[in-house]
């Protein structure tokens, strides 16, 4: 009876590690939402060193949206993607596959950007950590 109960515990953590793996294959970013009357938000979060944390904005072309992030140690920057960017988890690792807005692609840590966007639909806006742990305050504004 024993020997049972532990091979079934084995089994359903198996299923559980299975399934985890799974849905971190498919990364989600989390909505970012304007108060009613406002247009603009501000969220709080903070990455470990090497993760990004992923947000997702709807907005329509020709609207112009500005973006700034804070961090306590300075070592927090941000990208974004037009509409149409998928994540992907590879290697381990957050990946964006699509276009990313002047200014604020790979590699250029953005701190602060503004412009008029391109296209109707919901862009990706990815933050990560220059260095170590990053706690951050990221403001979106869409005008």
């Amino acid at each position: 009876m024993k020997h049972w109960l532990l091979t079934a515990s084995l089994v359903a953590g198996a299923a559980t590690a299975c399934a985890t793996v799974a849905w971190a294959a498919t990364p989600r970013a989390t909505p970012i939402r304007f108060a009613p009357g406002t247009s603009g938000a501000e969220i709080s979060g903070g990455v470990i060193r090497g993760e990004r944390a992923l947000y997702s904005l709807g907005a329509r072309a020709g609207q112009t949206m500005s973006v700034r992030i804070a961090a306590a140690e300075d070592n927090a920057v941000f990208q974004i993607y037009a509409p149409g960017a998928t994540p992907r988890q590879a290697d381990g690792f957050l990946e964006v596959d699509g276009r990313a807005l002047p200014g604020a692609g790979e590699g250029e840590d953005a701190r602060r950007w503004s412009g008029k966007l391109p296209a109707n639909g919901d862009y990706l806006i990815v933050v990560g950590g220059t260095r170590g742990n990053a706690s951050y305050r990221l403001s979106v504004t869409i005008r």
